[in-house]
């Protein structure tokens, strides 16, 4: 098996020091200097590795929403049954506040502006939907295409909602009462 080139380590240790340093100051602290500053390189090896900013933003989108596959995603790849994504979307790791959803909250920013970055989350968010519709539609058979698909966007505006309180709301449990709702919802298709 081949060994990665240089060029190919330089640009993930780049894009995982975007990562940090949007986590730790958000896009309008995220330069090229501070990217550099986590990176341990000079601004100009990571412009030559990594291009612009913005390219090198849009490419850390890409890299964050990528499953193991490198699909556009949240759920991870795995994840194949309701109960799974269920467990996935409401487990700790992923309900907790942490610098992942700091990320997440700066590229829901950029997407504002930026098409490149919304497009990539939109990818993202649409494949979530539709494998937890997949999910739903193995797990509840006799339900229709269009309540499949309604309580898929209820479970992921769900989630993503709890998650996004957590950030201010610390009541513990917040997440299990979240889950009770969804629980609700597709007991009741």
């Amino acid at each position: 098996m081949a060994r990665p080139s240089v060029a190919d380590e330089r640009r993930e240790q780049i894009i995982d020091a975007t990562l940090r340093t949007i986590s730790e100051r958000g896009i309008s602290g995220t330069t090229l200097d501070r990217i550099a500053d986590t990176a341990g390189m000079s601004r100009g090896h990571v412009r030559h590795f990594a291009g612009n900013r913005d390219r090198l933003l849009l490419d850390a989108a890409r890299a964050f929403y990528a499953d193991e596959t490198g699909s556009p995603a949240i759920l991870p790849s795995g994840v194949d049954d309701l109960e799974g994504a269920l467990d996935f979307l409401f487990g700790e790791e992923f309900a907790s506040s942490s610098a992942e959803n700091a990320i997440v909250l700066a590229f829901v920013e950029l997407a504002r502006t930026d098409q490149d970055i919304a497009a990539t989350l939109a990818a993202a968010y649409g494949s979530t939907r539709s494998r937890l519709a997949a999910c739903i539609a193995a797990a509840k058979p006799a339900a229709s295409p269009a309540a499949r698909e309604a309580a898929a966007q209820g479970v992921l505006t769900a989630a993503l909602g709890n998650v996004f309180i957590g950030d201010f709301d610390r009541d513990p449990a917040r997440t299990s009462l979240t889950r009770t709702a969804v629980d609700a919802l597709l007991a009741a298709l």
